[in-house]
């Protein structure tokens, strides 16, 4: 059954296909728009998006969303997605965003309204964006900064998002504040506790997210600074008071668009607190860090060319590991707690629904790995490459 899921979603999403292809009468305002994406992913050592050593096809990604302008002043929207990660996520398809978007001023200088429902938060260059493979610097996101092992904590909050934007002759300023519940999954709970701890995770109290961001007038120049402050708590009966987790994940980016090549920047920072989880874990207090440079260049209009080099670790102030093998006793290899990654990324656009994409990386520690597919972290290769190839269609 489970291998017969992203089966039928694909048929669904083809004869979507087939009927916007046919350009089908819609009611007023109403578009449809879809994609899917097949990726296949080894590696020399560790696990990646499934068995990776034996080369994995457990990558897929399909989706299939709407948007309906009501009136002027309200849009509805939503999207399903199916995603199969290796071990992360099965392909069951699941709702990725579905929200109301209400307009409550509209003037020739200046936009403000509300938004309900499930929302995207918009976080660093790609968050908002991450579900569409065509969206992608590459085939994947920088690791140290769009975990995928914990995408679904900042991919999207069930709650309430106020928008606005000033248009002026210099550019755009918008600004960003939400609140809402945080998603929680197996793969969250496995990263945050590392298999050390039975139990599971759950939202302690509301999310709140802000973002602030400048474009210039044809989108030359980005810059932004967004964030996210979580509260989380587990059901662990060992200790009288209840253990908590506290998180505020932040990232500040840069962009520059030219004719032929871009450059992108960010860095994103990361202080956790965890407590009461004695007598298995002591308190911890520290921030995780992850920052990336990246160069795009397009020689010509069906061909783009991607470098780029990130790093993160689990502790900034333990950037070789060494503390947490020591304090761990071993437990914790020094290795998982940094990576180090050098990516090399070709896309070639055969058409504008159909897109080809093969990746390069090499790979220093494994503070990326998903402990969900990476269990023994004792096991995790140092030095390890991945090679990746991904077909994406859209329409």
């Amino acid at each position: 059954m489970d291998n017969a899921r992203p089966l039928i979603v694909t048929l669904a999403l083809l004869f979507a296909s087939s009927l916007a292809t046919a350009q089908p009468t819609l009611p007023s305002g109403l578009r449809l728009h879809g994609f899917a994406s097949q990726g296949a992913v080894h590696t020399s050592g560790n696990r990646f998006h499934g068995d990776s050593p034996k080369t994995s096809f457990d990558f897929t990604e399909i989706g299939l969303n709407a948007s309906w302008r009501l009136n002027p002043r309200l849009l509805l929207a939503g999207q399903v997605l199916s995603r199969r990660a290796g071990d992360m996520s099965d392909g069951w398809p699941k709702v990725d965003f579905a929200l109301a978007d209400i307009t409550l001023v509209t003037e020739d200088e200046a936009r403000a309204g509300i938004r309900l429902g499930r929302l995207k938060n918009r976080l660093g260059l790609y968050n908002e964006t991450r579900d569409v493979p065509f969206t992608h610097p590459g085939i994947f996101l920088p690791q140290v900064v769009y975990f995928d092992k914990v995408r679904n904590l900042v991919l999207a909050t069930d709650g309430v998002q106020l928008h606005g934007e000033l248009y002026q002759p210099f550019g755009t300023l918008s600004a960003t504040l939400a609140s809402g519940r945080p998603v929680v999954d197996e793969n969250v709970e496995a990263a945050l506790l590392r298999g050390q701890i039975p139990g599971s995770i759950e939202p302690r109290e509301n999310s709140w997210l802000a973002s602030l961001w400048f474009h210039s007038p044809t989108e030359r120049i980005k810059f932004g600074l967004s964030g996210a402050s979580i509260a989380l708590q587990q059901d662990w009966n060992l200790t009288p008071a209840t253990p908590t987790i506290d998180l505020t994940y932040w990232i500040a980016s840069a962009q520059y668009n030219a004719e032929h090549w871009s450059f992108s920047t960010e860095y994103m920072g990361l202080p956790y607190r965890g407590r009461d989880f004695q007598p298995v874990r002591p308190n911890l207090s520290q921030t995780s860090e992850g920052y990336y440079a990246q160069l795009t260049y397009r020689p010509s209009p069906p061909l783009e060319l991607m470098l780029r080099y990130e790093e993160g670790f689990a502790d900034r102030d333990d950037r070789s590991g060494q503390t947490l093998a020591r304090v761990s006793q071993g437990l914790l290899p020094k290795q998982s707690a940094y990576s180090r990654i050098l990516s090399l990324g070709l896309r070639w656009d055969l058409s504008r629904q159909w897109m080809l994409r093969a990746e390069y990386q090499r790979h220093a520690g494994s503070f990326i790995l998903s402990e969900i597919e990476n269990p023994n972290l004792l096991e995790h290769d140092t030095h390890w490459d991945l090679f990746a190839v991904q077909a994406a269609f859209r329409f």
